[in-house]
């Protein structure tokens, strides 16, 4: 899917803060870092450990539009519609924005694991792998920390896709890989401790055809694999030619957990049926999760809109409602 452009808005919290840091302990601080040796070395470890949180058992339901997390009303339309809260509330942020701590506070005490698209679509996968916004990294890496609830971060994601600046035709794949490395190692080098690693191509079709196996970063750098696929006009006739060739080909270089970081089905007459296809063929397939885009939206590469949304049908509601429950969709990652 095209990837969203926008401005986070920061909201001031404090009230609700203190609630979070007191229920989560979950306030341990880091300063900003000034891009500088003396700013790395004075960063404060996380206090939250991701690790018990990589293999999950379960499949988590979730879903994923273009708001900002303090813009709650996508959690409670899905809550409403499908009758389940979403375990995993996703969302997009341009390359050079601050990270929003109150908000994803916020929806870690509710029971949303936050995932952060990380869009660099303003800058170059070369630039940033020689350094050249380190103070910028070094930056977030300091506010992700001092979150101190887990995120899941997808940094580039459709790196394989050619309508991204940072895609085939505008970005090779070992600027990628050299770019990802160094913005996880400058993490790491920072103490960073709460954030899940998700790379997330699009899968291999006919508007993305390039080899994933160069663009994949190791499987030191990566801890889930985070698939893009939608059911549309042009490819996603079923799990099986739409997922499966792409699940086989990361399996020859890669064993990590395997999320659906982005998928929906496009209003039509096939619609219910693609839905039930979806959700049967995920389970099947062993994934720990599917993110639902739940918007109007154009297709990748074209003007076409399409609408991505549960609602659009009482059939295609109903089909969601059923098969995702059928098919053992629904798994907080909250502890406790």
């Amino acid at each position: 899917m095209a990837t969203a452009r926008h401005r986070s808005r920061r909201t001031a919290a404090a009230l609700l803060m203190a609630a979070v840091c007191l229920s989560a302990n979950a306030c341990g601080g880091a300063g900003d870092g000034d891009g500088t040796e003396q700013g790395r070395a004075t960063a404060a470890p996380a206090h939250f450990r991701v690790s018990s949180m990589l293999r999950p058992s379960g499949r988590a339901l979730g879903v994923v539009d273009d708001k900002t997390p303090w813009q709650y009303g996508i959690v409670t339309a899905f809550t409403r519609e499908t009758g389940r809260a979403p375990d995993i509330r996703e969302y997009y942020s341009s390359w050079g924005e601050d990270f929003d701590p109150e908000g994803n506070a916020f929806l870690w005490k509710h029971g949303r694991l936050p995932m952060m698209a990380l869009v660099p679509s303003d800058t170059s996968l070369a630039d940033i792998a020689k350094g050249a916004d380190d103070a910028y990294i070094d930056r977030l890496a300091d506010q992700i920390a001092a979150y101190d609830g887990p995120l899941a971060l997808s940094f580039a994601g459709e790196m394989n896709g050619p309508w991204n600046s940072w895609g085939p035709g505008h970005t090779g794949p070992a600027d990628f890989v050299a770019a990802w490395k160094h913005v996880h190692d400058l993490f790491t080098a920072r103490g960073v401790t709460n954030v899940i690693w998700v790379w997330t191509p699009h899968v291999v079709d006919t508007g993305s055809t390039a080899p994933l196996r160069p663009y994949y970063p190791g499987d030191a750098y990566v801890d889930w694999v985070g698939l893009i696929g939608y059911y549309g006009p042009i490819d996603g006739a079923a799990f099986s030619t739409l997922f499966t060739p792409t699940l086989r080909q990361v399996a020859r270089f890669s064993g990590k957990p395997v999320l659906i970081a982005e998928t929906g089905v496009a209003q039509g007459k096939d619609k219910e049926a693609h839905i039930r296809d979806l959700f049967q063929g995920a389970a099947q397939a062993g994934v720990i999760g599917l993110v639902w885009y739940d918007q109007r939206k154009d297709w990748p590469g074209s003007d076409q809109l399409m609408d991505w949304r549960i609602g659009t049908s009482t059939g295609a509601l109903a089909a969601f409602q059923v098969e995702s429950a059928r098919n053992g969709f629904g798994h907080s990652f909250k502890s406790g």
